[in-house]
């Protein structure tokens, strides 16, 4: 099969087409959503291909048909009737205050009315849009379509500092009330973004909008699936390891099919090693900040249970770590039971190998373990793994535990916690990208930590001293047979970890 340019960071469909690069076709998506309806808004991660299918509409309703030549839409669109399409992105730079905002609306706004020679008479922001709206219609004798893309990195960018945050979401707020104002001249509607705020505090102007972000039959429209990587990218298989492929950058899910990171895989197509792709373009500073003064348990991110209010939407002045992890891609959908008719029950955790390992590694600089020194104990982590040393992997947690400043401690929200201790045990073997399983259940109970690795199986109970008596930990693993579950994998270690408070440190680590 021969192979095709990579579209690495290619976010237009004429480039992609014209230049003969990899495409995967969403346009069975983009006509079943016109067909459904008019106003709809999309959240998705970063780097996910939002810009690149809002682009594919635009070009769809533009009518420029030699662009989808072998596409599904090529047969199917009715190529006759052309759209005037405002386009407008707000994923441009960083906008740190409501005047920048609205100096960037000017020139979306500005450039519009310049080619379509619109002389500017309104005032307002808000009601210039509205003329340009209106004008469009008239002089093309066709409604328009609005497609948004980006529509909250203004207030995102500004997250943490709540006045401008909330001065950035009323301009837009204002801005986007004009979609429904001028209902009977828009044809179609489209919203983009990383975050979904509440239709109270951004949309309330804007009622009717569908949210098709967790509707399972657009679950796809952005990423790829399972099989558009077999297919569309069978050439560039060669070489790697497919089962990995899965493991590192599969698992994104929204209640349909899971999809992988484009980003991701184009990027390891065209390196040919595994890294974290995505992670690597942004740094969840502000992430690891909110859960660190929140004092989450970082083992819960693994499996952590949620109703859909909860990572429905957040606002500046409530947000919710389970919408923000789910919001940002950090968390994504593993299961979804509805106990009682009309309430959902979301189990949450880590879409795939990169995100664990690469987001663990983040979160221990946030409980207190300086980055230099978390990865030198990683790297020794994975030595005394491969020799089966149990009893030195005691001192190396011992000798780190041992470094964390006191005034760290003294100053930290969450060291008063008792799941700290294990939280940084568990992150340590997390950012390792480890088979791990969290609180696995047997007939007799549930073991804290499961780390299989090269066919030998650790079995981890934690425990604070403080509550329990000494040597509890490891009696527990004994008295429950908790090894019975994985005789059959291989040698099964058991390892009782003892913290104190007091001391902070580990005062037992006992192998059975």
């Amino acid at each position: 099969m021969q192979r095709k340019r990579l579209p690495i960071g290619i976010q237009t469909l004429r480039e992609i087409r014209e230049d003969n690069c990899y495409y995967v076709d969403k346009t069975p998506l983009a006509l079943r959503l016109v067909q459904q309806g008019k106003y709809f808004f999309l959240s998705r991660p970063r780097r996910f291909g939002k810009s690149l299918f809002l682009d594919t509409l635009k070009e769809l309703f533009e009518g420029n048909e030699a662009l989808f030549k072998g596409l599904y839409a090529e047969k199917h669109w009715d190529w006759s009737v052309k759209h005037p399409v405002i386009r407008i992105s707000f994923g441009g730079g960083v906008t740190r205050s409501a005047q920048e905002l609205e100096d960037q609306i000017d020139s979306h706004l500005r450039r519009f009315e310049t080619a379509n020679q619109l002389a500017v008479v309104d005032k307002t922001l808000a009601e210039r849009f509205r003329s340009l709206i209106l004008h469009l219609a008239q002089t093309h004798n066709q409604r328009v379509v609005v497609l948004i893309d980006e529509y909250d990195k203004p207030i995102l960018d500004n997250i943490e500092q709540r006045e401008i945050a909330l001065e950035t979401r009323e301009t837009l707020k204002d801005f986007y009330s004009v979609i429904k104002d001028a209902d009977a001249y828009i044809r179609f509607a489209f919203l983009t973004g990383v975050s979904k705020f509440s239709k109270v505090s951004l949309f309330s102007g804007l009622n009717n909008l569908q949210d098709i972000t967790l509707d399972a039959r657009y679950s796809t429209i952005c990423g790829y699936t399972d099989q558009d990587v077999d297919s569309v990218f069978a050439a560039e298989l060669e070489g790697l390891d497919r089962c990995e492929i899965k493991r590192w950058y599969n698992g994104y899910n929204w209640l349909g099919d899971s999809v992988y990171n484009p980003f991701d895989l184009l990027l390891l197509f065209d390196h040919r090693t595994f890294r974290p792709w995505w992670f690597e373009t942004g740094t969840p500073t502000f992430l690891v900040k909110l859960l660190t003064q929140r004092g989450f348990f970082t083992p819960d991110l693994a499996n952590l249970q949620t109703g859909e209010q909860l990572i429905s939407s957040f606002d500046v002045d409530a947000i919710k770590s389970e919408a923000l992890l789910f919001q940002t891609g950090y968390l994504t959908i593993h299961d979804v039971q509805q106990p009682i008719l009309g309430h959902w029950v979301y189990t949450l955790g880590y879409p795939n190998r990169e995100v664990e390992s690469s987001l663990n590694a983040s979160l221990l600089e946030g409980l207190g373990v300086d980055s230099s020194k978390g990865f030198e104990n990683r790297i020794k982590l994975i030595t005394l793994l491969r020799e089966q040393n149990i009893p030195a992997m005691r001192d190396l947690f011992h000798a780190f535990f041992a470094t964390i400043p006191h005034d760290w401690y003294r100053n930290s929200p969450i060291a008063q916690y008792e799941g700290y201790w294990a939280s940084i045990f568990y992150s340590h073997f997390a950012a390792l990208g480890l088979d791990i399983k969290l609180e696995d259940a047997t007939n007799h109970g549930r073991i804290d930590m499961t780390v299989c690795f090269e066919g030998h199986v650790y079995l981890f109970e934690f425990k604070v001293v403080e509550l329990v008596p000494e040597g509890r930990a490891l009696q527990q693993l004994k008295d429950r047979a908790y090894a019975d579950k994985y005789r059959a994998a291989g040698p099964v270690h058991l390892i009782g970890v003892e913290f104190s408070k007091d001391t902070r440190n580990i005062v037992g680590f006992e192998v059975g």
